[in-house]
């Protein structure tokens, strides 16, 4: 993950320290509106925004407490056929078409035999 972004891990390890208080939708919104200018002080600075201890995710991201899950996720997502983002699966399968409505509008349809 790190050839995608430097603190995609960093990221992702705080989103799911955010799930753990039930916060991680609104992190994972915080994350993407500041992922031009994302480092350890910015993701310390979301966490304050969302009323979580500062002080705990970076002990959590010290000692790599959700390391394991975000490599899990990564390469359930690798085994799925996920090569990027955003990727939709329509009735299990991979779409490979463009995320334009009118095309994910037809992918739906066809899918539903429409």
């Amino acid at each position: 993950m790190r050839e995608i972004h430097p603190y995609a891990e960093a990221a992702a390890e705080t989103a799911e320290f955010a799930a753990t208080h039930g916060k991680f939708w609104e992190m994972h919104d915080l994350i993407f509106e500041n992922q031009n200018s994302l480092s350890e002080q910015m993701l310390g600075e979301l966490a304050q925004r969302l009323t979580l201890d500062r002080q705990a995710l970076t002990e959590a991201l010290g000692s790599g407490a959700f390391a394991e899950r975000v490599r899990r996720d990564f390469s359930g997502g690798v085994r799925s056929g996920v090569n990027g983002t955003p990727t939709f699966f329509i009735n299990g399968q991979r779409n490979d078409g463009d995320f334009e409505l009118e095309t994910l509008r037809r992918a739906i349809n066809k899918a539903a035999g429409k």
